[in-house]
């Protein structure tokens, strides 16, 4: 009986002989897909990091982009009404019809985002407001040359800035026509315009970093599953002789 149990023990031996080359194979095996784990996570956060740089710079670019194209736009526009004011109060600076030049004023005062208008006659006499009194620091003196020509200047009213466009009345023989644009609400139009693009770029940021996570986590889920059953093995492995024999 008991040369039955040393040959039993010394078979085990042996197994474990086979079994610690195994293992030292099998050690390999799972440190690869461990290692090929850690690669993809490691790719996965790169891949993120230079979005979130990409998407910042591009935000940045776009900022100083959209914010010099929006406010061009804007004094087109503050151009483009002046322009017809200018037109349009021809006809009663020439008749000096003050109440038709009055209610033309007030019309284009209470348009979206204008904070006054007024005229000028060639004498730097102001002949006709929209504002009630008319307040001092809009008063100007202007060259024969600047009353020919269309201008533009910051000012403050009651506090606020205010973008102001000038242009002459038929060539500056009748005047110049002035309009206030509300710089607050310039501002108000750009940022909003903004904050649309930033929210699209952070939107497109996360759903790529989302599909990268998916992608990877699809990719390592099967190498994974094959780490789990070969850790198994290698724990059967690892059991004494004893314990195996015993069994």
């Amino acid at each position: 009986m008991s040369k039955i149990y040393d040959a039993l023990i010394q078979a085990a031996k042996n197994s474990d002989s086979r079994a610690a080359v195994f293992r030292s194979s099998t050690d390999q095996k799972v440190a690869l897909p461990r290692l090929s784990s850690r690669l993809a996570w490691k790719i996965t956060g790169t891949v993120a990091a230079v979005m979130l740089a990409f998407g910042l710079l591009l935000i940045i670019i776009a900022n100083q982009f959209i914010d010099r194209a929006l406010r061009s736009e804007f004094d087109q526009r503050a151009l483009a009404i002046a322009t017809n004011l200018s037109d349009a109060a021809a006809g009663p600076v020439i008749g000096k019809n003050i109440l038709d030049l009055y209610a033309l004023l007030t019309k284009y005062a209470r348009l979206e985002g204008v904070a006054f208008a007024f005229i000028e006659d060639t004498n730097g006499q102001i002949v006709g407001h929209s504002l009630r009194p008319f307040p001092p620091e809009l008063m100007r003196t202007l060259t024969p040359d600047e009353r020919k020509q269309v201008g533009t200047r910051v000012v403050t009213l009651q506090g606020n800035t205010v973008y102001e466009t000038r242009v002459p009345i038929l060539e500056g023989q009748l005047g110049t026509a002035h309009l206030g644009i509300w710089a607050e609400g310039v501002k108000t139009e750009i940022n909003t315009v903004l904050l649309r693009f930033v929210s699209l770029i952070v939107l497109v940021l996360l759903v790529t970093v989302a599909l990268s996570v998916f992608l990877v986590r699809a990719i390592i889920a099967p190498i994974s599953g094959r780490t789990d059953k070969t850790d198994a093995s290698a724990a059967e492995l690892n059991t004494p002789v004893e314990n195996r024999v015993a069994r």
